[in-house]
């Protein structure tokens, strides 16, 4: 499995003609589905291809577009499983969730 170190420079692409944030790996992607709604992102559904599935990439993907959301001041509604289990597993990144999200006291 690789760390979040070895995908450290694999750019993220924000996609807005397929309304999702990847990363390409080896020709193979990693990608999450958002919708926007004003200064507010959601990320709706994470799917890693096959091939590199189980290697940390959907991982490193979330880690990449929550530090995105981050530096661009946009809120986080955390609909994706995926993305929602991520911060209760790395509760530091609740602090860019919407406190109306529905979810929030779960995280």
């Amino acid at each position: 499995m690789k760390t979040e170190y070895e995908y450290k420079d694999i750019p993220l692409v924000k996609n807005e003609e397929k309304r999702r944030f990847e990363i390409a790996i080896e020709g193979r992607y990693a990608f999450t589905n958002y919708g926007e709604f004003g200064n507010q992102i959601a990320l709706v559904h994470t799917e890693t291809d096959p091939e590199i599935s189980g290697q940390g990439a959907a991982s490193a993907l979330i880690e990449k577009t929550l530090r995105y959301l981050e530096e661009k001041q946009i809120e986080l509604l955390p609909f994706c499983p995926f993305v929602f289990a991520y911060i209760r597993r790395h509760p530091e990144w609740k602090r860019i969730v919407s406190k109306k999200f529905k979810g929030y006291d779960k995280l």
